[in-house]
């Protein structure tokens, strides 16, 4: 699988995360986010922003949707729930963020 973007074929894995993550621009997670129909405000760059903090300066951190939830509350200081993070990322705000922001997939089983 790859993305076609601004004259450049972008290799991805199958599931469509960034073979090379300095392929990563904020461009190109506009442009993955709207082939899955989802237009990038100000929240959606938080929590890409996190996930990218997270990933590449905490040990290849990939954050579960609960872990988002907590540093999303913390930051917007309000109480976040889960269907907030799920109207911004409805196919999964770990799984669909982390492929945005171009971190590698996340290897949980599930759970908590």
């Amino acid at each position: 699988m790859s993305y076609q973007f601004q004259g450049r074929e972008i290799e991805t894995t199958a599931a469509g995360y960034l073979a090379d993550p300095e392929d990563w621009s904020r461009e190109l997670a506009s442009h993955i986010a709207s082939l899955d129909g989802v237009e990038l405000g100000p929240r959606h760059w938080d929590v890409i922003d996190y996930l990218r903090e997270e990933y590449f300066e905490n040990n290849q951190s990939t954050p579960n949707t609960r872990t988002i939830i907590k540093a999303m509350s913390d930051k917007w200081g309000e109480r976040v729930d889960q269907k907030t993070l799920y109207d911004l990322f409805p196919l999964d705000p770990s799984k669909q963020g982390g492929r945005i922001a171009g971190v590698a997939e996340s290897r949980r089983k599930g759970g908590y």
